[in-house]
């Protein structure tokens, strides 16, 4: 007779406690214990494995290796952030925020493979006329997808386990699907972890592709126990802000390609359309290369494999408040922070006492450290009120000591900026007298740097008075 026993699973982090408590010592998420009941047969485990087990075949290192077999997607961008393409037999986790999107993309994904191969769409959220009525909004109303409304993960397996299995299944979303063998809710840890255990295992096995879409918690991680991603091939990221048409499609991990590449895509009426020109999307509203207003300052930035250029937007104002106020959207504070205190130790700029928020256009996030010296400019542009130099483009990473270090792929960087019309580019000095490839082609005035205080020159209007102020300032401190 199976036995029965209780044990207290973290919902946030997967943790198992002995006995229920209001907080949890893993992860410090508060309510988050839950009891749950697991059933095991009796016996001991180790003898009954040994006695079911057979001797493994091994096979050797040296093999050749064909490579995995892929499927497009259909949607340029979604093959770039896949490394290529669906891969067969390949499980690919989406996580995002509720209304971001994610259920319009892998309808139009399952759409565009139906017409090679055959797609089935199961949904445990929505009924079927709902997702009807976003395919006819979507264009893609008569492509052949078979759709279905089903929680049961015993049932899913029993359609697809068999010879003519289909090449792609979308399972929206897998904190709906249970096992029926255990008794917890569905959504808790164990339903999470066993249902993607049983999906993964029947599709790797008749070599169909897997799509499924994860909830997302107020931290914007994905919800459930760290395992889930662990266990897929593939973490993707939808992102975006509601108040933006523009959604970003960012890959975390992928065992079949790179994990540092993105795809671009605008909301519309009729869904998700792809963007083929990124940069000019990033710049603003102001016309490319144009002169631009003082405060503002254009990166050329790197996602994995392809530059983008974006539009980085700072503004310092006197503060009406003992503290001033640091505000950044896209970019990471503590970077902020850094650029600040270096721009204030050594370039002498007087700004503790003065407000500062710094916005990256468009709502993309930017973590690389090249975005330093173009905040840098947009900062002093703003302090100063004049302009960075016209049709300019600034990039490289800045050190405690205020030096300006290099930066990867430059000459990818130059070469999108000279094709969008710009002239010129503020630059690490480093490695700029080193080997330039396609060096005919890149037509772009280089202005290098090689400490911070060498970017004080380009705002000579009032940077002179500016200094003065400073000098007055610190002997009143």
């Amino acid at each position: 007779m199976a036995k029965s026993i209780s044990r207290f699973v973290c919902q946030s982090c997967g943790a198992v406690h002995g006995k229920w408590a209001g907080k949890c010592d893993s992860c410090g998420a508060w309510n988050s214990i839950v009891e749950e009941v697991e059933e095991r047969a009796p016996g001991s485990v180790g003898s009954r494995a040994a006695a079911a087990g057979r001797k493994l075949d091994f096979a050797s290192l040296s093999g050749v290796s064909s490579g995995p077999a892929r499927r497009t997607s259909g949607i340029q961008e979604v093959d770039r952030v896949l490394g290529g393409g669906l891969v067969s037999g390949g499980a690919v986790l989406i996580g995002g925020d509720p209304g971001i999107g994610k259920s319009t993309l892998l309808l139009k994904v399952a759409a565009e493979v139906s017409r090679t191969g055959s797609a089935i769409y199961i949904s445990g959220e929505e009924a079927i006329d709902q997702i009807r009525m976003r395919a006819e909004r979507m264009g893609v109303a008569e492509a052949p997808v078979d759709l279905a409304t089903a929680t049961s993960v015993r049932d899913i397996v029993a359609t697809i386990d068999s010879a003519e299995a289909p090449n792609l299944v979308v399972i929206d979303s897998i904190q709906t699907m249970y096992v029926d063998s255990l008794e917890a809710a569905p959504g808790t840890v164990s339903q999470v972890r066993a249902s993607a255990q049983e999906l993964i295992r029947t599709t790797k096995r008749r070599g169909t592709i897997l799509l499924i879409v994860g909830h997302v918690t107020k931290e914007g991680m994905i919800a459930g126990p760290r395992v889930l991603e662990h266990m897929v091939d593939t973490v993707l990221y939808f992102e975006g802000e509601r108040s933006h048409q523009f959604r970003i499609l960012r890959g975390v991990k992928n065992r079949f390609g790179p994990t540092d590449e993105i795809g671009v895509f605008e909301m519309t009426e009729r869904g998700l359309d792809e963007v083929p020109n990124p940069s000019a999307l990033f710049l603003g509203e102001q016309e490319n290369g144009d002169e631009r207003a003082s405060g503002t300052a254009v990166l050329a930035s790197m996602e994995g494999t392809r530059p983008m250029l974006v539009e980085v937007q700072a503004l310092v104002a006197p503060t009406a408040f003992s503290t001033p106020r640091r505000a950044v959207v896209g970019w990471d504070a503590a970077r902020l922070h850094m650029v600040l205190a270096v721009l204030e130790a050594r370039c002498a700029l007087a700004l503790a006492g003065r407000d500062v928020y710094l916005n990256m256009a468009g709502g993309l996030r930017v973590t690389e450290p090249a975005a330093d010296l173009a905040a840098a400019a947009a900062l002093i542009s703003s302090l100063n009120d004049k302009p960075v130099p016209k049709r300019s483009v600034v990039f490289g990473e800045i050190g405690l000591s205020g030096e300006i270090r290099g930066v990867s792929q430059m000459d990818n960087r130059l070469k999108e900026a000279a094709k969008l019309g710009f002239e010129s580019a503020i630059m690490p000095k480093r490695r700029a007298s080193g080997k330039k490839s396609g060096g005919s082609r890149i037509a772009l005035r280089q202005k290098t740097l090689d400490h911070l205080s060498d970017l004080l020159p380009l705002f000579e209007g009032s940077i002179r008075e500016e200094h003065q102020a400073t000098a007055v300032w610190r002997k009143r401190r």
